[in-house]
Parts: structure tokens; C-alpha cells; sequence
């Protein structure tokens, strides 16, 4: 195996004692398992210090591997919510000459100098970054690029544990009570604290007011009751967990309605019924009067061929006298 000296950084420090020189050379396991194979890295002098100083701080481990073939950026989230020592592994596989290969590593867009070392055996090369993570400000993106004739990129990304809330609205009625809960899967934030959304901006409770909330929980949950419950309580509610290395947060929708929302239905329906029973009855009165003219015109009708029919039996029986009397 041979140990090559960092690009684009300074080169690599004169030989440490063997013991020094020998920091993580324990046996791990293989590739076939997913993690990086036993290699023996040297130790810059800033890794010895930084690993005497926090020697009291666990230590996280986790690799990414890489090929010339890769055809998109491999990514790997990994949560922390204490302070840790880090170390990263990239292996990358080449047909190529390794010793052509540049490697570099970079913390978001900014390129970092020191503190990472690269090794080869075969056609494999090994990069190796360690830090420690204390704050919020050493959280995020920690990437390592092998330059041959195509970029390859691996990318490991730091983040607080996240909390969940309710995903579905809330739905509760008007003078009730309800309770919200928050919690965080395997962690213990230091703190909680709860907010109410107004559009677009975040206002903390007014804990003070038992009558209206009441907050309670455990270490890995946290559950905020609302009492009383009025239309002007409905909204977002976000709840927010502060750990050592950051701050985490999510929200749950509350939606209060009035007793009269599941009526209004019912109320629609019993409307159109309403509607559809006048219309029937405006148009039976409106063909009602359209038919009475008509009735009067043909007893009219009646009355007059009545009135003809009596007539004509009259002039019948005048005109039949006269001719007896003429006859005589």
C-alpha cells in the first residue's frame, strides 16, 4: 500500500513515532459489508491534537465508495445531536493509473487545505477526512472529488434529528379542547418551545395563560393543549426542538369548526328541496291562470250557440204560425 501526500494542500509532515503513525489501523469491516476495508492512514499532526482534546467525544465513522462509472453524485445523510469525532471515508475504484487521479475534499463550496490524507492499494484509492463537530456552524455538506477525465462526487451530509408532527390537519370544534403533539424519534432535545403562525410569521405562546395552554411532555416529546377553542385558534402551530449542534422544527394544522359546518350539507339540500317545491308550485299557478281564460271563452262559446239554438226555434215557431194563418 502506498501513502501519497494531499493535493492542492500542503504537503504531508515528516514521519510520526509508530505509535502515532499507527491511529486507526485496527481491522474493520470489509467492503462486502458496506464500510471501507482496514487501512492505516498518517496522522497529521492537527488530527493527533484535535483527537488529545476531545478524547471524551465518540467517534462517527462513515464511507462513501465511488467508480469512474458513476453516473450521478452518491450522498449519504447522517444525523447527529451531540458534538462527535468524524471520520470520513471515500474509496474510489479506476481502470486507470491512481497515481493521476487529483482528490480534494470541500465543505459546501469552500475548499479545505488540510486534514485529509489519501492512500492506494491496486486500483482502488482511499481519502480519508477527520474532524470534530462541536456546533452548528461545523454542520452540513462535507464532499470528496476524484478529478480523472470525468468528476466523481461524494457527498455527506450533516443534520440535526428531525421532529414529526401530525402530517393530516387537526380538525377540532369551536369550545373545545385539543392537543397537539411533536415528537423526536431516538433523541433528546435540550429545550422545546411552541409557536403560532400568523401567515408567515412565527409567535411564541403566552405560556402564562393556563386557562388557554397547558405544555407537557418527556425528553423525546413535547404536547401543547388548547382550551376553549374559538375560529381565531385556527392556524399552524409549529413546534421547535433546540439541540447542542442546532435547532429543529415542524408544524401541525389545526382547523376548528362550528358545530354548524356538519349541518350545512343537510341545510344545501334542505334549500334546493325548498327551491325545487316553489318553482313546481309557481308553475302550476302560472298554468292555472293561463287555463281560466280559456274555460271562460268556451262557456262563452256555449251560452252563445245556446242562445242561437233558442232563437232559432223561436223564428221557427213564428214563421209556422204564420203560415196556419195563411192557410186559413
Amino acid at each position: 500500500m502506498r501513502t501519497f501526500p494531499c493535493r492542492r494542500g500542503p504537503p504531508a509532515p515528516p514521519p510520526l513515532p509508530l505509535v502515532l503513525l499507527c491511529f486507526l489501523a485496527a481491522a474493520r469491516p470489509s467492503l462486502a459489508d458496506g464500510h471501507a476495508p482496514a487501512l492505516t492512514f498518517t496522522s497529521l499532526p492537527v488530527q493527533e491534537e484535535m483527537l488529545a482534546k476531545y478524547s471524551n467525544i465518540s467517534l462517527e465513522s462513515h464511507n462513501i465508495s465511488l467508480t469512474e462509472h458513476s453516473d450521478v453524485p452518491v450522498e449519504k445523510n447522517i444525523t447527529l445531536q451531540r458534538p462527535s469525532n468524524i471520520e470520513l471515508t471515500c474509496q474510489f475504484t479506476t481502470s486507470g493509473d491512481v497515481h493521476s487521479v487529483n482528490v480534494t475534499w470541500k465543505k459546501g463550496d469552500e475548499l479545505l487545505e488540510n486534514n485529509y490524507l489519501i492512500n492506494a492499494t491496486g486500483s482502488i484509492l482511499y481519502t480519508r477526512y477527520m474532524f470534530t463537530i462541536i456546533n452548528s456552524e461545523q454542520m452540513g455538506s462535507y464532499s470528496c472529488f476524484f478529478q480523472e477525465e470525468k468528476e466523481q462526487r461524494g457527498t455527506f451530509n450533516f443534520k440535526v434529528p428531525e421532529l414529526h408532527g401530525k402530517n393530516k390537519p387537526l380538525i377540532t370544534y369551536v369550545g373545545d379542547s385539543t392537543v397537539l403533539t411533536c415528537k423526536c424519534e431516538e433523541c433528546f432535545p435540550l429545550n422545546w418551545t411552541w409557536y403560532s403562525s400568523n401567515e408567515s410569521v412565527q409567535v411564541p405562546l403566552d405560556v402564562q395563560m393556563k386557562d388557554k395552554y397547558v405544555i407537557s411532555g418527556k425528553h423525546n416529546e413535547t404536547r401543547l393543549k388548547i382550551m376553549h377553542l374559538s375560529e381565531e385558534d385556527q392556524g399552524s402551530y409549529w413546534c421547535h426542538a433546540i439541540f447542542q449542534l442546532g435547532e429543529s422544527e415542524d408544524h401541525v394544522e389545526l382547523v376548528v369548526l362550528s358545530y354548524l359546518v356538519p349541518l350545512k350539507p343537510f341545510l344545501a339540500i334542505a334549500a334546493e328541496v325548498v327551491l325545487l317545491v316553489t318553482i313546481i308550485l309557481l308553475c302550476e299557478m302560472y298554468f292555472q291562470k293561463k287555463k281560466q281564460p280559456d274555460d271562460g271563452k268556451e262557456f262563452e262559446q256555449i251560452e252563445q250557440l245556446k242562445s242561437d239554438d233558442s232563437n232559432g226555434i223561436e223564428n221557427n215557431a213564428s214563421r209556422h204560425r204564420k203560415n196556419e194563418s195563411v192557410g186559413q
